[in-house]
């Protein structure tokens, strides 16, 4: 009798145990869903306000779709800008592929004539980044302040402020419409970025560099903002031929 009243006990502390425990997703196991067999459906005992969905029942993240814009649009937005800061802006952006405000807050002093250098801290991350422009970059800078802000007044409007009127002279233009006519996502100052790595990836221009001078600290990040470059690999005989491109390695003994 005495044996049969303890397995009674027993038995309603384990059931006991079975309903007091939960379903949680915690810390760093919130993918994690622990299913415990109920007596009874948690929802319908009322200790849940909705069912637990497991990880592998939650739906697939979907990105936003990106691109870089092509050259005929970069042009065609340049040609058309009558405000001399703003196209400077946009022609330093397709160089340079600086962060949109990382470049809007560089001072003359970020640049070094004597190295052909522009020097920053990226507000991102931190970083410092070091970068060496071109006779074309050259001709934009000189149009520039020689001192403080090299855009003194776009430089005071907010981040969002600059992609509405970018967006709103993109929509003006047509760009927005022809893309959604051709399927392709429409573009913004970010997409700058993109058309950079784009171009790099294009030209051939080695990818820890490229890596570098857009501030991309993961290979995979960098690869999916040059995934959309259409690249043209040269015949194999011109490499063989040109000498200063290969690297020839030591025959085996």
């Amino acid at each position: 009798m005495r044996r049969s009243i303890r397995s009674a006990k027993s038995g309603c502390s384990t059931l006991r145990q079975k309903r007091s425990t939960r379903c949680f997703a915690m810390g760093s196991h919130a993918r994690t869903c622990i299913c415990v067999a109920f007596t009874a459906s948690p929802c319908n005992s009322g200790w849940l306000a909705w069912p637990v969905i497991c990880f592998n029942q939650w739906p697939k993240l979907r990105f936003k779709e990106h691109r870089g814009l092509s050259s005929e649009e970069h042009q065609l937005l340049v040609s058309t800008e009558k405000n001399v800061e703003r196209r400077a802006y946009l022609e330093l952006l397709w160089h340079v592929g600086a962060a949109q405000i990382d470049l809007v807050n560089l001072k003359s002093e970020d640049i070094d004539w004597n190295t052909r250098t522009i020097t920053y801290n990226r507000r991102k991350t931190g970083r410092l980044c070091v970068l060496r422009f071109g006779d074309e970059v050259a001709a934009i800078l000189k149009r520039l302040p020689v001192s403080g802000p090299l855009f003194p007044k776009y430089s005071t409007l907010s981040s969002a402020d600059r992609a509405g009127r970018f967006a709103e002279r993109v929509e003006k233009l047509g760009i927005k419409k022809r893309s959604a006519e051709a399927g392709a996502p429409s573009i913004s100052l970010h997409s700058y970025r993109y058309a950079w790595a784009e171009r790099a990836k294009a030209a051939g221009y080695p990818e820890r560099y490229a890596q570098e001078a857009l501030g991309h600290q993961s290979a995979a990040i960098h690869r999916a903002y040059a995934k959309r470059a259409r690249v043209e690999l040269p015949p194999l005989e011109e490499y063989e031929r040109d000498k200063t491109k290969v690297v020839a390695l030591p025959k085996a003994a």
